[in-house]
């Protein structure tokens, strides 16, 4: 019987090829484990996957265990990690407070954070993880940064329009990333837009850098552009939501599912339950306020944003 990996599952095994502390590979590991497909076809890689497992496990311990993780690891929640990283008073602890229950220290002098800080953002009905991080500057920089940013599903690198050196400060970012071989922002967020010219600064900015990232601008301070914020996030973490039904029943719209983009129905009914994945014949499609007219799907079919499914065993 195949594996039929699915796109979480494959995900995960990148994650897991990256990973360079034994936390990180257990995590790796762990949701390795989780999306894989149960059943006779996979047996041999549950087994190969728990020995690995194991042995990450004794690493850990060796080095004194879960106890002295590094200080700046920060395990993964939500529905993805996004590390917010910047140069020094860009206003990324200010953010963090204010779309989070988080408390960092904020302050006008630069360097304030000194440790990764999480804090969990809603977007809609899922919630991602923000990451507070230490400044980047050619004065100074944290020496594990790079394990942070390489840690994050995606990163988002905060500037403040008006400074006179916002260029040189992301040219250096972005130079940084690519020596450490991490991939570059996916998201160009523009701060202090509450200042007078800033506006006019960030879209100088985007026709600068256009095409390179997607874009936010916000302020920290009046709260301006926040919501559209958290869009953006989750739209660079490439996920899809979907919810599951029973036949004849209605579905619960406040409890998602998440995905990678590119995920099939497959990879859906394997999320929800094992069983579902081994004898699924096809789903049904339905979409919010039609939850009647379902149309049908085969197991290939790739899931969109926010689909209703119904699945039927064969």
């Amino acid at each position: 019987m195949p594996a039929n990996l699915t796109a979480d599952y494959l995900a995960a095994e990148q994650e897991y090829k990256q990973a360079h502390t034994p936390e990180e590979k257990i995590a790796a590991l762990e949701q390795m484990y989780a999306t894989l497909p149960k059943h006779k076809g996979t047996e041999k890689m549950q087994a190969e996957l728990k020995q690995k497992l194991s042995q990450a496990r004794k690493e850990a311990q060796k080095h004194g265990g879960k106890h002295t993780a590094p200080a700046y690891f920060i395990k993964r929640e939500g529905a993805g990690q996004v590390a917010l990283i910047g140069p020094p008073n860009s206003g990324k602890s200010l953010l963090l407070a204010r779309l989070t229950h988080a408390h960092p220290e904020v302050a006008d002098y630069p360097f304030t954070t000194r440790l990764p800080a999480p804090g969990m953002m809603a977007f809609e009905d899922v919630k991602i993880q923000l990451v507070d991080t230490p400044a980047m500057s050619p004065e100074f920089m944290e020496p594990w940064m790079a394990q942070v940013i390489r840690s994050a599903h995606v990163s988002a690198l905060l500037v403040d329009s008006n400074d006179p050196k916002v260029l040189d400060d992301i040219d250096f970012i972005l130079r940084t990333l690519d020596e450490w071989h991490v991939p570059p922002p996916r998201l160009l967020v523009g701060n202090k837009l509450d200042l007078a010219g800033a506006d006019g600064n960030f879209a100088a900015l985007q026709s600068l850098y256009s095409g390179c990232f997607r874009y936010v601008g916000v302020s920290a301070v009046s709260g301006a552009g926040l919501e559209e914020f958290s869009r953006q996030a989750f739209s660079s973490l490439d996920l899809v939501r979907f919810y599951s039904k029973g036949p004849g029943k209605r579905a619960d719209l406040d409890a998602p599912y998440v995905l990678h983009r590119g995920a099939t129905v497959q990879d859906a009914a394997a999320q929800v339950h094992r069983d579902f994945a081994e004898h699924l014949k096809y789903a049904r499609l339905f979409h919010e306020g039609d939850e009647h007219n379902g149309r049908m799907v085969d197991r290939d079919h790739a899931v969109e944003d926010q689909d209703i499914l119904e699945f039927h065993a064969g």
